[in-house]
């Protein structure tokens, strides 16, 4: 059994047909991840007895014949800010490098209850804070396609271990494009949710307004069946939205012919990259010829994105992460003479520097004297940006851009320049904004063999019309190269 290309319903049929053992298929993962990992570095923690326990349970259904649930014995990975209870869970930060939560997050325990076995928790950038994996406290990830580059970030790990065949799917977040952004860069398909669409509880919290979970898999259709399993209302979020959950998957093979397609000039603008702009046209072009109609539009304050992301997200992230202070749990600093000592130095010495600075440019722009300048003058704008959405939505069904601006770069590249790096989201920043769909899947290479991604936006709560194109596009893709 080829582990690199197994999917979802591949893992879940020769499973339910006795073709492999549940146990078997997670010895074989966990027996890949120690001979292949240590050069990509995806995983942080591994969970071998409880992921065996939780194959053999599977397995036992299997051989009473008994109807499997939908995820039966399919290895996940789970991004390391998504806590799991009785498993470490550290947020690629040394602050939390010993804790071991009490509780599970929803979003997993939906997998698991699906019959998921979770292998272990994935590197990230530290707090989700990062655009290449390389803020983990831990060490950075390797782009599987070339382990002298990035994996992207924040969810470097999740698309790593992917793209490199450790799991067949991951749970990944995405604040500011950290689902899309490495799965471009790995050439894998990242799904980000409707804000409200799939619940945040036990989501270690970077910014409460723009954080999102998301799936990361090697087709479409697997990002759709993780989502119908994760997605809906959960009374542990008041932020999850009180909506029936489409049947993704049955959405799939739907006509695409007579949607409409909107192109944005914004996004083709002074910076993208000429390879990226070639392959994402060709993904368009490709739409056209399934019978979409590709129609102009305008998202005029698209300019003002990144700005506003970094003032809106810091700000979040000042307050959420003031709750580490080295008193009910995580790191404490041994050598404080007073109290206000012990904060002070628990935090800098728990802390990495990216995270450091996002936390001053957050209180900076909370501070009094410039809420208003700043914060609110930033929120105003947001709405604005997503006016424009609402605007474009009347006129089209789905928007397509680049996901990144360039392929994976070399790791240490940007590291010096912050908002070079700031500048890798310059395509994503948006939808977390607005608080709508976006997915990445592949859609070409490079000269140097590296992926590009496309990317398509949707309405509110319209993640199946996403899925559907996305669908589509892929399989054409398949057919004419030969691309699974």
């Amino acid at each position: 059994m080829d582990l690199n290309s197994l999917t979802i319903d591949g893992a879940r049929s020769a499973i339910a047909s006795r073709e492999v053992t549940a146990t078997a298929l997670a010895e074989a993962f966990y027996d890949k991840i120690a001979k292949e990992d240590g050069a990509i570095g995806a995983y942080l923690t591994l969970c071998k007895d409880r992921a065996l326990a939780k194959a053999a349970a599977i397995d036992a259904l299997a051989e009473k014949g008994e109807p499997l649930p939908p995820l039966a014995g399919v290895p996940v990975g789970i991004k390391d800010v998504l806590t799991t209870r009785g498993i470490r869970t550290t947020a690629g930060s040394k602050i939390l490098e010993n804790f071991i939560p009490p509780y599970t997050c929803t979003a997993v325990a939906r997998l698991e209850e699906a019959g998921a076995v979770v292998l272990g928790k994935m590197n990230c950038d530290e707090f989700a804070m990062g655009s290449s994996n390389e803020n983990s406290a831990y060490h950075p990830v390797r782009n599987p396609r070339d382990t002298s580059r990035v994996p992207g970030g924040s969810s470097g790990g999740s698309a790593a271990a992917v793209a490199a065949g450790t799991a067949i799917a991951t749970l990944g977040t995405d604040t500011g494009g950290s689902i899309r952004q490495p799965a471009s860069l790995c050439g894998v398909v990242g799904l980000k949710p409707t804000y409200g669409r799939v619940s945040r509880y036990g989501l270690i919290a970077f910014a409460s307004s723009l954080d999102h979970i998301g799936p990361l898999t090697r087709s479409v259709k697997d990002a759709a069946l993780v989502l119908r399993t994760m997605a809906g209302r959960d009374p542990m979020d008041s932020t999850s939205a009180e909506l029936p959950v489409p049947d993704y998957v049955a959405e799939l093979d739907k006509p695409v012919r007579g949607l409409r397609i909107g192109v944005a000039k914004e996004y083709f603008e002074e910076g993208l990259d000429a390879e990226v702009r070639s392959s994402v046209e060709a993904a368009i072009q490709a739409l056209a010829g399934l019978g979409c109609e590709v129609v102009p539009v305008s998202l005029p304050h698209t300019a003002y994105a990144i700005p506003t992301y970094y003032i809106v997200a810091t700000a979040e992230a000042s307050s959420n992460l003031a709750r580490f202070d080295g008193v009910r749990y995580g790191y404490r600093s041994k050598n404080a003479a007073t109290l206000s000592d012990m904060y002070r130095r628990s935090r800098d010495q728990g802390f990495g520097a990216e995270v450091k600075r996002r936390i001053m440019l957050g209180t900076y722009a909370l501070s009094a004297g410039y809420y208003d300048a700043y914060y609110l003058k930033a929120q105003q704008v947001r709405t604005l940006l997503t006016r424009d959405f609402d605007e474009a939505f009347k006129k089209v069904d789905v928007i397509a851009a680049p996901t990144s601006p360039t392929v994976a770069f070399r790791l240490g590249e940007k590291s010096n320049d912050p908002l070079a790096m700031y500048l890798a989201d310059v395509y994503t920043v948006t939808a977390n904004l607005a608080g709508i769909p976006g997915i990445s899947l592949p859609c070409g290479e490079n000269h140097e063999k590296l992926p590009i991604g496309l990317q398509l936006f949707g309405r509110h709560f319209d993640e199946a019309t996403v899925l559907r194109v996305a669908h589509a596009y892929e399989q054409t893709r398949s057919a004419q190269s030969g691309v699974q």
